[in-house]
């Protein structure tokens, strides 16, 4: 009887070690991948946060300058924070063409807040015809199109 008690004792004793180490990786693994989902989860919810619309009428005139090559738009926050109203907050790209010479001014307060409205003034020489804007505010993005 203790011919068969031993090597089952053996291997008893082999099958927890493996089974204590198996566990330790999936604990591990597990804890990264929890980890990365909090951090994922954190980044998205800022995007879902963050929303801009561009309300100037591309049919109403007035968007474009052609004495001054200075093309305007009105852009409300229709998110549910607060973003920067600044120039190096702004990527602003007109027909393809990435743009540095951006000034953004808060039209209804002193902050950006929900549902305030900022006046993008960009300077550009453009043509007459179809154009496209493409603004991008902390991630999220906004295409208008006009005609000047």
């Amino acid at each position: 009887m203790a011919d068969i008690s031993v090597p089952s004792l053996i291997l008893f004793i082999a099958s927890i070690v493996v089974a204590a180490g198996v566990a330790g990786v999936l604990i591990d693994t597990v804890t990264g991948i929890s980890s990365s989902l909090d951090e994922r989860g954190g980044d998205v919810s800022k995007d879902i946060r963050t929303d801009i619309e561009v309300i100037s009428d591309p049919e109403g005139g007035g968007i474009y300058d052609d004495g001054n090559d200075n093309l305007s738009v009105y852009v409300k926050n229709t998110g549910v924070r607060s973003l920067p109203a600044t120039s190096e907050g702004f990527d602003v790209i007109v027909d393809a063409e990435y743009q540095t010479d951006v000034t953004v001014t808060v039209v209804d307060g002193a902050e950006w807040r929900p549902s305030n409205v900022v006046r993008v003034d960009i300077g550009v020489a453009l043509n007459s015809g179809d154009h496209r804007l493409k603004l991008i505010v902390d991630g999220d993005e906004e295409v208008f199109e006009f005609r000047t």
